[in-house]
């Protein structure tokens, strides 16, 4: 289970993130949805612990800036960051000696089956066109197969093939137990894979619904995000 409690980030007099509280269960899709400047990267480099901020954060009741929990999450960040003197090789290589992973080779010729990168496993990090980079990126983020995926942006730059592939490897995380939070801006890539949807405006989090309620309510995703994100809030 992944918990936020009354999280607070301010950069100067920018409150970037204000009083933020929910929980994510394990077995779970929630997809975290905003315009641009919402807060939505903030929160996710608070969970994992890139950032200083006000409030508690723990997974399955750790700590979230603790080694046992930095060990249960995985991230995938918006923008790629390689080692341009590294090859796609190396780059899983140097994660799985950081995690200290045993077995990860299979799991490695998995993933690169999957997002296409059997063929260009000697080339360097800068070599690869972005969408290459991308795929790399979700390689890594994936590789130590974490109980907590936070995923910002994750369909960017993406193909169709690799955004099904995607989509499917969420599902099965889904089915296996874990839980995931994406954060969006694009509604549609996400619109069949969520159970709960997270929205924010400004820093604060305007709605926390299930699939189930927001269907009860006679509403889509796509309905409440506009009136959230148009000013006529809920």
């Amino acid at each position: 289970m992944l918990k936020v409690d009354h999280l607070k980030k301010r950069y100067r007099k920018l409150l970037a993130v204000n009083d933020v509280s929910f929980e994510l269960e394990p077995g779970t899709v929630t997809v975290l949805l905003g315009p641009n400047g919402a807060g939505k990267s903030t929160l996710i480099k608070s969970i994992i612990g890139f950032l200083r901020y006000d409030g508690e954060i723990t997974v399955d009741g750790i700590l979230n800036k603790t080694t046992d929990a930095r060990q249960k999450i995985g991230y995938i960040p918006e923008i790629p960051s390689l080692y341009p003197n590294l090859t796609v090789n190396e780059h899983m290589e140097f994660l799985a000696r950081a995690y200290r992973l045993k077995d990860y080779k299979e799991k490695t010729r998995e993933l690169f089956d999957i997002f296409e990168l059997s063929d260009k496993t000697k080339k360097f990090g800068d070599e690869l066109s972005k969408g290459m980079q991308q795929k790399l990126n979700l390689c890594l983020g994936l590789l130590p197969d974490p109980e907590v995926i936070l995923m910002d942006e994750p369909m960017i730059g993406l193909d169709p093939h690799a955004i099904r592939n995607l989509k499917e490897i969420i599902e099965k995380f889904r089915n296996e137990g874990k839980t995931l939070l994406v954060s969006t801006h694009i509604i549609d890539s996400v619109d069949m894979l969520w159970d709960r949807a997270l929205i924010m405006q400004k820093g604060v989090l305007h709605a926390n619904v299930t699939r189930e309620e927001l269907e009860n309510r006679g509403k889509t995703l796509e309905e409440l995000f506009f009136e959230i994100t148009e000013g006529d809030k809920e």
